[in-house]
């Protein structure tokens, strides 16, 4: 963590910009559709699940650079020293690397579902990157309309389905419902990198969460959508859609309180909650990861 009372180093700056932990939003949704693949046919491709897994790595790139870009233009990120486009001072140069991820990231998927002859692969992942653009991108900016944690939840399931598609050909609800999880937790985190930037977010216009609900209601909020990330594998396993080991997610249950019990305390503390997304970030990589687990075992 950056120590509030030292400038940050360039190095730290760069960090923050490229932002490495994020990438497990990509990361995960793969994983968890090629573990479920794996659960009903005991078949796995591992050269498809790493084009998938890269192709994803790179689409997650070009969101993080062209959001910068997008929000470069509204100057929201003005005090927003680790901002892409503040440390290179070239926001052309930035939005054409972050095209250029785009369409690497989308070769990528053509190259899958050519050679799997499913095309629904694609026809799942062009919406997805679609809805991923209208959170920050013109004309729509819909993330200023607090509508960017609808679009997670929205646009990140059919990178679990996509990659179900990938590796078996058929689809069910069960993966379906464990997309669904996914979803939420990939919203927990953008819910929570909003609570620290209340005021900027005010004087730019962007109706967040938390400028519409303020930072307490946003809190209750987060505590629910939390707790739905365990209460839902319950339900799915009592009506026999989830094997009985999925309950391994539990086993990140410690980061969930962490991020209830640091976002209750400091909600309205800018300095001191900014590091919750960070928190998020964890519960979102390990129930992933404990989720996936519970179906291949």
């Amino acid at each position: 963590m950056i120590n509030n009372l030292q400038t940050p180093s360039n190095n730290q700056l760069w960090f923050a910009a490229i932002k490495p932990p994020m990438y497990t939003v990509a990361v995960i949704p793969v994983i968890l559709g090629t573990a479920i693949a794996y659960s009903q046919t005991q078949e796995f491709n591992f050269l498809i699940f790493l084009i998938f897994l890269l192709s994803a790595i790179f689409v997650i790139a070009w969101m993080n650079i062209s959001n910068d870009v997008f929000d470069s233009e509204t100057g929201i990120d003005q005090n927003k020293h680790h901002s892409i486009v503040n440390l290179t001072g070239n926001k052309n140069l930035m939005f054409g690397l972050g095209n250029l991820f785009l369409l690497m990231g989308l070769f990528g998927i053509i190259l899958i579902s050519w050679w799997v002859e499913n095309w629904l692969i694609l026809c799942l992942i062009l919406p997805a990157c679609f809805l991923a653009y209208t959170y920050q991108g013109p004309p729509f900016r819909l993330g200023y309309q607090g509508l960017g944690e609808i679009i997670c939840l929205i646009s990140f399931p059919p990178v679990v389905m996509a990659s179900i598609f990938a590796q078996k050909g058929t689809f069910d609800l069960t993966g379906l419902f464990a997309s669904l999880i996914i979803g939420i937790s990939t919203a927990l985190i953008l819910l929570c990198s909003h609570f620290h930037q209340e005021k900027d977010d005010l004087k730019a216009g962007k109706k967040s969460p938390i400028v519409r609900l303020g930072t307490e209601k946003s809190y209750h909020l987060l505590k629910w959508i939390t707790m739905s990330i365990f209460l839902l594998p319950i339900m799915f396993i009592l009506t026999k859609l989830f094997p009985i080991w999925t309950l391994l997610i539990f086993g990140s249950f410690p980061f969930a309180y962490q991020l209830i019990d640091h976002v209750g305390k400091y909600h309205a503390i800018p300095e001191k909650v900014s590091n919750c997304k960070f928190i998020a970030v964890n519960l979102h990589f390990f129930s992933g990861i404990l989720l996936a687990l519970g179906f291949i075992i």
